[in-house]
């Protein structure tokens, strides 16, 4: 079974990347090498909060509310009016303090100016979720499935907190450092520096309502 971080990729063809680019008036080249930044980071975000029960049932409420794929349906149009979406209000939740970092992180790895990451990952934020709930949907996952399938992305290495993955190879630098921002207590385990971003910023996303 594909990934998620595949699945999305695969949704977004030559034409989504140029939309993306002339949004930002960046080429579609560069603004791809941005998103194949900026993805890994909010799906691991996300899939470290899951992996507690009380956020993966939180998660699924919320995707079965307002994530349930359809944005995937009129990718193109989302793109060309993405202030449309809910990506500023997601980011808060998902990212909180961390934003900053992560906006300065993909416009290093990128060479996208600072000023577009944050565009950028407004834009990327409501696609990720609405392709979970897309899979959540098709697969028909419960919480604890949806936590499942978002955990296989962290033990394969997505944003593990080691120099290695658990196959015992070195990690790309790109994997480093994404561990390495997201350790904001400088501790070298990331796990509790999501988990209480997690509890404190996406409680206040996806609580019922």
């Amino acid at each position: 079974m594909e990934s998620l971080l595949d699945l999305i990729t695969s949704q977004l063809g030559q034409d989504s990347y140029q939309k993306i680019g002339q949004q930002l008036g960046v080429d579609a080249t560069q603004s791809r090498s941005a998103v194949e930044s900026a993805l890994p980071i909010l799906i691991s975000a996300l899939a470290r909060n899951a992996q507690q029960p009380q956020g993966a049932s939180s998660l699924a409420n919320a995707l079965d509310r307002d994530h349930d794929g359809s944005i995937l349906q009129n990718l193109d149009g989302f793109l060309k009016s993405p202030d449309q979406g809910a990506g500023g209000a997601i980011l808060g939740h998902v990212l909180g303090g961390q934003r900053g970092k992560v906006e300065e992180y993909v416009s290093r790895s990128s060479g996208l100016s600072l000023g577009n990451t944050g565009p950028l990952l407004e834009m990327l934020a409501p696609i990720v979720l609405g392709s979970l709930g897309q899979q959540k949907k098709t697969q028909g996952l419960d919480a604890g499935g949806l936590a499942g399938m978002l955990g296989g992305l962290l033990s394969g290495g997505l944003a593990g907190n080691s120099t290695k993955t658990t196959s015992g190879k070195a990690k790309s630098p790109q994997q480093q450092l994404l561990a390495s921002l997201l350790d904001s207590d400088k501790d070298g385990d990331i796990s509790d520096d999501l988990l209480n971003m997690g509890g404190k910023l996406l409680g206040g996303l996806f609580k019922k309502k």
